[in-house]
């Protein structure tokens, strides 16, 4: 089996992710992912799709990540790893499915109107 590639998304996160067989390293940007996210809940996150397909020694984690804030590159991350998985083994698909993790959340921030301070919130109103 050689490199097998996907992409991942969340917001305005993109993960780009490389996986072929290794001993369970996962390196994101040039970094260990203990480095890259301290908060254990983070790791966690990521760590989902190889945990739940009891995959986590047999694979090497190469992810590129890009743009968003920290939960939700997490999210892009996870996301492209459970793609990747789904490549590889076909199996893995319904469980991974069934924990949503192939599922591409569709919430962005929605604009800020003219007009107004925010994108939902007005300006106080002054009767007089």
């Amino acid at each position: 089996m050689e490199v097998v590639n996907t992409v991942g998304r969340r917001k305005a996160a993109v993960a780009r992710v490389f996986v072929k067989p290794g001993k369970g390293q996962i390196t994101i940007n040039h970094k260990e992912l203990e480095a890259y996210f301290p908060l254990n809940i983070l790791q966690y996150e990521v760590k989902q799709p190889l945990l739940v397909t009891n995959t986590l020694e047999n694979y090497d984690v190469t992810i590129n990540l890009d743009g968003g804030g920290i939960k939700g590159q997490a999210e892009a991350a996870r996301m492209g790893i459970a793609r990747a998985l789904c490549q590889i083994d076909a199996e893995f698909r319904p469980v991974l499915k069934k924990n949503g993790f192939l599922t591409r959340d569709p919430r962005e921030v929605e604009r800020k109107k003219p007009g107004q301070p925010g994108a939902r919130r007005k300006f106080q109103f002054s009767k007089r």
